[in-house]
């Protein structure tokens, strides 16, 4: 493939088990949300869906996945779910699915001092107090 030749296909990747799905981007719109979530919209032949729906089954949305959009570069993702879409003008042989996925960023020093506790646990003596 030539450098400039963009790819068809729209990949996600599983980092823990180096899974990949590939989408033909033709049946695929993609709309991103201003709080970094991003939705596709993947209208195509039912059999590819169920392989989409199949890629996710069961997966642990703690792990992180990749995905690359036209041969473009890897870019790191959260799984946020997979949505039932709705669209009556649809062939009786497609089906309508919407994967949520989160932009992975990694905090910075600043944001992880700033998160709130969830936890009330406290301990009751310090180093300090040992010596």
């Amino acid at each position: 493939m030539v450098e400039t030749d963009i790819s068809p296909f729209f990949i996600i990747k599983k980092l823990r088990e180096g899974e990949e799905l590939k989408m033909d981007q033709k049946h695929i719109k993609i709309r991103m949300n201003s709080d970094k979530v991003m939705a596709i919209h993947y209208k195509a032949p039912m059999e590819r869906t169920i392989e989409l729906e199949m890629f996710f089954d069961n997966f642990n949305p703690i792990d992180r996945i990749n995905y690359d959009i036209g041969g473009t570069g890897w870019v790191g993702a959260n799984f946020r779910g997979l949505i039932d879409g709705k669209d009556d003008s649809l062939p009786l042989d497609y089906d309508y699915k919407i994967l949520m996925l989160e932009e992975y960023k990694c905090p910075t020093k600043v944001e992880l001092r700033n998160v709130k506790r969830s936890s009330k646990f406290r301990p009751k003596f310090t180093l300090a107090d040992s010596k």
